[in-house]
């Protein structure tokens, strides 16, 4: 993007975007399947945060997903399609430019959610700036119960906000974190009654645009310096373990399982 014209948003078939004054709203989309992460949004994602951050009508971004989820996490048809025409995993040079945009997008950014944010989803929620979610929202890191490492960016973020103990049981058991709970242990910023849930992002997002948006911008960039550092030492070692366990019997018998509705017999290879 030149800078010199709004982003081309109206590209993009897994992601919509709609502007409130100085507001631009990012919202997942794939709403038959609670906004699951495909190949076609994986590969939206890995741009979506660079055109946001070139677009030059918005101060403040706000992501968010389509209708009544924020992220069911990775779509397992997909993963079952890739791994039955031998492709490894998702491409991990975009998953790495996906986290590394969203961590490197200078504008505040306030994750608004709804229902599950799973796998991705989570990550993406909670690596945002500031996190509002509904009384109806969960968050969780199920990579395990895929048979697969949480690589795309949980071993980075669970750690900072809700500490080690916690994120190494949460990431090992996949285990769901409802929005009171994630409140309580520092994992998210806000919970609120659903029906309330727009209105409170909406009067954040005004009043973050309607502030001293370079000084706002700059403490916030300030403060993801330490943890783009820390990013840049653990995801690609992080990357890499998930990319090698795609490649398990492990995971082909998590998918297979999921979709087939049975308990999976995992084998530990």
């Amino acid at each position: 993007m030149s800078g010199t014209g709004a982003a081309d948003f109206a590209r993009y078939t897994r992601i919509k975007a709609s502007r409130q004054g100085r507001v631009l709203t990012l919202a997942l989309s794939n709403p038959a399947l609670m906004n699951a992460v495909d190949g076609e949004m994986h590969r939206e994602l890995s741009q979506v945060f660079l055109d946001a951050a070139d677009d030059p009508h918005s101060d403040v971004i706000v992501l968010t997903g389509e209708g009544k989820a924020f992220s069911a996490g990775g779509d397992l048809n997909w993963m079952k399609r890739s791994f039955e025409v031998g492709e490894i995993g998702p491409d991990a040079a975009e998953a790495k430019r996906i986290v590394f945009s969203l961590l490197d997008l200078e504008k505040p950014i306030i994750a608004k959610v709804r229902g599950p944010a799973v796998g991705l989803g989570a990550t993406l929620a909670l690596m945002c700036d500031v996190i509002f979610a509904s009384d109806n929202a969960r968050f969780a890191d199920p990579h395990v119960r895929a048979g697969i490492v949480a690589g795309d960016g949980g071993a980075i973020i669970w750690p900072q906000l809700v500490g080690y103990a916690r994120a190494k049981e949460y990431l090992m058991t996949g285990d769901p974190v409802p929005a009171a709970e994630a409140e309580r242990i520092g994992l998210i910023n806000h919970v609120v009654p659903d029906a309330e849930l727009d209105a409170k992002v909406d009067a954040f997002a005004a009043r973050l645009a309607g502030g001293a948006t370079m000084a706002i911008k700059y403490s916030k960039v300030a403060v993801n310096i330490g943890l783009k550092q820390l990013a840049h030492s653990i995801l690609d070692a992080s990357i890499a373990y998930e990319m090698q366990t795609f490649a398990t019997g492990d995971h082909r018998e998590a998918v297979h399982s999921f979709l087939e509705k049975r308990a999976p017999q995992f084998k530990g290879r």
